[in-house]
């Protein structure tokens, strides 16, 4: 059989074109998001094609290039395990997922236009033995005029070529000449007409086990019709064309932030929540399962169901949403959980607790309970629940999304609030607020430590608490002297008072 990959498809009846949206770790975090399953949409076997030329219609502008593994099924495939799967697998060669992406917006992501077009799945040039090549040891490489531009292996796909197999063969049967399309990496980008791009896929063990380049020139073509979806290109299309990684928030939480939230009292925080009308701004229920270990941190999400028996064993087995929770909590972040005030099942215990701490937790919060209590109160790592419970989580709960919108002791909780719980209880700030309120509760707690001075020399509280006209001159002036204090040269350094003011130049000083 000739190993022309062009020549080998079109020798039988044309198959099924099938393409996975995201599969690469490096594309997932240009997009900002991690799949938990794999999904696909499908491309017409008419697109298929070869080394050659492809058309941009005038009046568009994001033809975009994806460099791609090909699988070629060799034997049809219907219900087959994941370990099987690749044994279905008949070649593997170089592909170009191409796609005008100014009528993405017109097929709410089936990419029947976008991505249907002539010419659209070129492939080739030479089709690779499956037999000769390790599945997770190929190499696929980009150019656009003969800069490279992609480079990435399949060593760590979020769903290998076995699974994609026996995913889609649960549903449909895979025939011999189907392809599939497995997903591009970081890098793929928009070629205008007169650029060329290059695409091949090597063996990582044998370098010389190749497809060879797949060169596809880019050319001006004819305007599209003026029925249907007109191509548009915004803002928004361009930067996902162009694989542009969606801007980062500024950093709210600074570590200067950090410190200074710290050294206020939650019950303070609190009051300023409340007279911004934030009356449910607690998590209440909780309390720490070690006094005096605070919590500063921004909020990632986790939510629990209750247990439905057959729920539990679709969702509460192997790599969960619990677990993901837990393996991707980074630096600074406070895990919140909602298992709807349940305190009769853990939905955290010593391990898990670990891992969190590991990988650099600000702590956890739970409206459930924990198990291992002691061994978790041992780590030090800051964990607030409702209580502990001996029994594991599939009594009472399936663990059931991550970073999703929650309700936590009451409280509503997103993503990327801001978490502070002292021994008093826990808060969501909101983080447009988070310096107003910090601000309002340093004033707060400065007017609280003068009166608590004058109540200590004797004064009475009429007109001093809260602090009234008769004693606001009397409180500026201390304020003027504790700053002025503090102002003073040290032996050692030390953070700024929570009182004072952060000159801009020391946003990040220790």
């Amino acid at each position: 059989m000739s190993n022309d990959a062009v020549t080998v498809l079109r020798g039988s009846r044309p198959g099924k074109v099938i393409a996975v949206h995201l599969n690469y770790p490096s594309r997932a975090a240009q997009r900002g998001r991690v799949p938990q399953h794999a999904s696909y949409f499908l491309k017409p076997s008419s697109s298929l094609c070869g080394t050659g030329r492809v058309h941009r219609p005038q009046g568009t502008e994001l033809l975009a290039f994806e460099a791609e593994v090909a699988l070629v099924i060799g034997t049809a495939a219907r219900q087959v395990a994941p370990e099987d799967g690749w044994s279905h697998v008949g070649w593997v060669t170089a592909a170009n997922d191409l796609g005008l992406q100014d009528l993405r917006y017109a097929d709410k992501g089936s990419n029947v236009r976008s991505k249907g077009g002539d010419g659209y799945t070129p492939l080739g040039p030479e089709l690779i033995e499956a037999s000769r090549v390790a599945p997770d040891a190929l190499r696929v490489r980009a150019w656009l005029d003969g800069e490279l531009v992609q480079d990435d292996t399949t060593a760590d796909l979020l769903f290998s070529f076995g699974h994609l197999v026996a995913d889609l063969s649960r549903m449909l049967t895979l025939e011999v000449g189907d392809v599939i399309l497995t997903g591009t990496p970081a890098g793929a980008s928009v070629a205008q007409p007169g650029q060329r791009v290059e695409v091949e896929v090597s063996s990582l063990t044998e370098p010389t086990v190749r497809s060879g380049r797949l060169v596809t020139e880019v050319v001006d073509g004819p305007c599209l019709g003026q029925w249907g979806a007109p191509p548009r290109a915004d803002d928004a299309a361009r930067a996902d064309a162009y694989g542009q990684t969606p801007a980062a928030p500024a950093p709210i939480l600074t570590d200067y932030l950090r410190r200074r939230l710290g050294a206020v009292a939650v019950a303070t925080l609190s009051v300023q929540l409340r007279k911004r009308g934030y009356d449910d701004a607690s998590i209440d229920g909780v309390r720490p399962l070690v006094p005096g270990r605070p919590i500063v941190g921004t909020a990632r999400t986790l939510r629990y169901i209750p247990y439905r028996k057959d729920l539990f064993a679709a969702h509460g087995g192997g790599f969960n949403a619990q677990k993901r929770a837990i393996d991707s909590v980074g630096p600074g972040e406070v895990l919140v959980m909602e298992a709807r005030g349940d305190a009769t099942a853990g939905t955290l215990g010593d391990i898990l607790a670990l891992r969190a701490q590991v990988r650099g937790a600000a702590g956890v919060i739970t409206d459930g309970a924990v198990r291992d209590a002691g061994p978790v109160a041992a780590l030090g790592l800051p964990v607030y629940s409702s209580g502990a419970h001996p029994a594991v989580l599939g009594r009472r709960h399936v663990p059931w999304e991550t970073d999703v919108t929650i309700a936590c002791g009451g409280a509503a909780v997103q993503v990327g609030d801001i978490i502070v719980a002292d021994d008093d209880g826990a808060l969501v700030i909101p983080p447009a607020l988070v310096v107003e309120v910090l601000e309002a509760a340093e004033e707060q707690e400065q007017q609280e430590r003068f009166i608590t001075e004058q109540v200590a020399a004797g004064h009475g509280v009429d007109g001093l608490y809260p602090l009234g006209p008769h004693w606001r001159d009397a409180f500026d002036r201390w304020r003027a002297a504790q700053n002025d204090r503090a102002d003073q040269p040290t032996p050692t350094n030390h953070p700024p008072s929570p009182g004072a003011c952060a000159p801009a130049d020391r946003e990040d000083t220790p």
